[in-house]
């Protein structure tokens, strides 16, 4: 369970790491599953060609265009994903943040990031709320390390506190990432803080948190596992994105 002051922590900062979150031999496993997986093309898969990011080939059918970035609906892969995502201690932690009340999003993240070494895009400074569709952007991520994530291999980038920020239209370009162009601005990105986190280790981040990554200039594809949380008195907006699967409660 959290501690009071590490529940004022991500309140302010829009984001909490928990060290140790989940042992060696469970990530190991989700690794080797992952690897399975992506040798066999198990879909759904988001492949970097469909992000059209910088760095990322132009198409399926482009060099490197058949890069996974992410395993689709890892709730419905494997039990023990979807054991890890809605039972304790997790499931605790999310009460505490969320309120008894807690549902697991299918439809939005619900993935392994499998950020590879060749083709890996860059993803620009955005908040998640910018394609979500709820009646209010306070949801809650959870990101687990399943190995060693530093900038080299393309960790999250955070600007602190920036769940509190208001943004003006102007700020954004036409994707709702933040403009590095604008002089506007320069003093927001000066904050921006990388995240590295060991083998294990969770990241709890809100969902009006603006954060990025760079590319994986290593010879190792890192991967993570991450997935949604809303509470129940935040429903998705009926005929969205938001509702295109099933959600599942915290019970």
């Amino acid at each position: 369970m959290l501690k009071s002051e590490q529940i004022r922590e991500f309140k302010e900062k829009g984001y909490l790491v928990l060290p140790g979150f989940s042992g060696e031999s469970f990530c190991e496993s989700v690794v080797a599953l992952a690897k399975s997986e992506l040798q066999r093309q198990a879909m759904p898969i988001e492949f970097e060609a469909d992000t059209q990011y910088p760095g990322a080939p132009l198409s399926r059918t482009a060099e490197g265009g058949a890069t996974a970035r992410r395993l689709l609906m890892a709730s419905q892969r494997h039990p023990i994903l979807l054991d890890w995502a809605t039972a304790d201690p997790l499931k605790g932690i999310l009460h505490q943040l969320l309120g008894t009340d807690v549902l697991l999003s299918q439809a939005h993240h619900n993935c392994i990031m499998t950020k590879q070494p060749a083709f890996s895009s860059v993803t620009g400074w955005h908040r998640d709320s910018r394609y979500w569709n709820f009646a209010r952007p306070d949801l809650i991520s959870a990101w687990l390390a399943l190995g060693d994530e530093q900038k080299e291999n393309g960790c999250l980038l955070v600007l602190p506190g920036s769940h509190h920020w208001a943004i003006a239209a102007d700020q954004l370009d036409e994707r709702q990432f933040l403009r590095a162009d604008l002089a506007k601005n320069t003093s927001l990105l000066d904050q921006t803080t990388p995240v590295p986190l060991k083998q294990g280790d969770l990241l709890l981040f809100h969902s009006n948190l603006f954060h990025a990554a760079g590319r994986n200039i290593t010879d190792k594809t890192k991967f993570s596992m991450v997935f949604t949380y809303r509470s129940g008195d935040n429903p998705p907006k009926p005929n969205s994105r938001s509702t295109s699967q099933a959600e599942i409660p915290l019970l």
